[in-house]
């Protein structure tokens, strides 16, 4: 069985990474877009973030972003423009936030609320547990995390950081 301790375990890999993947890089480095189809690393980031706003929801806690913050970077969205992309340090800086709100909520989450249970009509789900939905969250956000050393490399930065 699946534990809130082991699934905000994964997360702080996550976020851990994520750091270590920005760090040394501008805003302007994040808008680099890949020379075949697929989304810069400010996607990614706030991609990440929309995802985990979603899930802070379903563990009733406070979103980072609300939908419409998210809107630029949901899932099939066109690839996003310096024009409508968030700073960089913004992004960093909501991710952090995230972070602490997805621990402190883990910290309260009981293995009786990770089972089965009906989390309302507007989810699309109903089947999955809030266990399953938060582990499946978590695998979809370390898909994007590993996406994020060659967006990293666009820069030029030609390093290894994992």
């Amino acid at each position: 069985m699946i534990s809130a301790k082991l699934i905000a375990r994964y997360f702080e890999i996550n976020h851990r990474v994520l750091h270590m993947q920005i760090e040394g890089l501008s805003h302007e480095d994040s808008l680099l877009q890949p020379p075949f189809r697929a989304n810069n690393l400010n996607w990614v980031l706030g991609h990440i973030i929309a995802s985990r706003s979603r899930a802070l929801a379903l563990l009733g806690a406070e979103p980072v972003w609300s939908k419409e913050e998210s809107a630029a970077y949901a899932r099939e969205s066109e690839p996003i423009t310096a024009e409508e992309a968030y700073p960089l340090d913004k992004l960093m800086a909501d991710l952090d936030t995230a972070q602490e709100r997805l621990m402190a909520a883990l910290a309260q989450t009981t293995p009786e609320d990770l089972g089965p249970k009906d989390l309302g009509e507007q989810e699309e789900d109903q089947e999955r547990s809030l266990g399953e939905r938060l582990s499946f969250t978590y695998w979809h956000e370390a898909y994007h995390t590993g996406q994020t050393e060659l967006l990293r490399q666009l820069a030029g930065v030609d390093d290894k950081i994992i």
